[in-house]
């Protein structure tokens, strides 16, 4: 599984920049379409947002696209995918909860959820974008957890767009350096391995707390 998800990522750029090659408005719709399924689907939380995000901005570049324009089409669906997501969990999460326990619904999610917007308020919207898995279940479950919407579209908006801009300009800007052009593949295995390093840590820290409870 792990040797698939790395041939994965050092492949992708190359795709993505045939891809561009052969027809851009193909190549933005490609792009577009992932960031709103991770985003606004619950079920699609291992799509590559940040690499992704890297990717098609150094493309972007090299290709001599219209980078505002495609940074502002990303924004609108990173954004209205939170929003999909978000309607999602009010309407139909509570019923989730409200049956019997499963590996994806329970009710210490729930409690833990609200907890953490107790802790963190609205802010963990914006956070969330950042972390993989992390930001295709925050929507979802701020949804469950209820919070009035008006706060959550304005922290939804602030945090697609930082999350958006920040990744693919730097793609931009950096992707026509030659050194970065080259070690593209290992840029973006880094990203994702930076990424996924809290999720990895906390997962750790989880373990030795029940190893020494037990």
């Amino acid at each position: 599984m792990i040797a698939e998800l790395l041939s994965f990522f050092s492949s992708l750029d190359d795709h993505l920049a045939a891809l561009a090659q052969a027809s851009p408005l193909l190549f933005f719709g490609v792009v577009t379409l992932i960031i709103f399924a991770e985003t606004g689907l619950v079920v699609m939380p291992l799509l590559p947002g940040d690499s992704l995000l890297f990717i098609a901005g150094a493309i972007t570049a090299l290709a001599g696209l219209n980078v505002h324009l495609f940074v502002a089409i990303l924004c609108a669906a990173a954004i209205l995918g939170d929003a999909v997501n978000y309607f999602v969990g009010s309407r139909l999460g509570m019923k989730a909860f409200e049956r019997k326990d499963s590996r994806v619904f329970k009710q210490e999610y729930l409690l833990q959820t609200q907890a953490f917007y107790e802790k963190y308020g609205p802010f963990s919207i914006v956070m969330g974008r950042f972390v993989p898995i992390v930001r295709t279940f925050v929507p979802f479950l701020a949804g469950v957890a209820q919070m009035p919407y008006r706060t959550f579209f304005v922290y939804n908006v602030i945090g697609g767009v930082a999350w958006i801009s920040s990744l693919t300009y730097a793609g931009y800007l950096f992707g026509n350096i030659s050194w970065v052009r080259n070690n593209l593949s290992v840029i973006v295995i880094g990203i994702v391995a930076i990424s996924v390093l809290p999720i990895v840590v906390k997962v750790w820290q989880e373990h030795r707390r029940s190893r020494r409870a037990s």
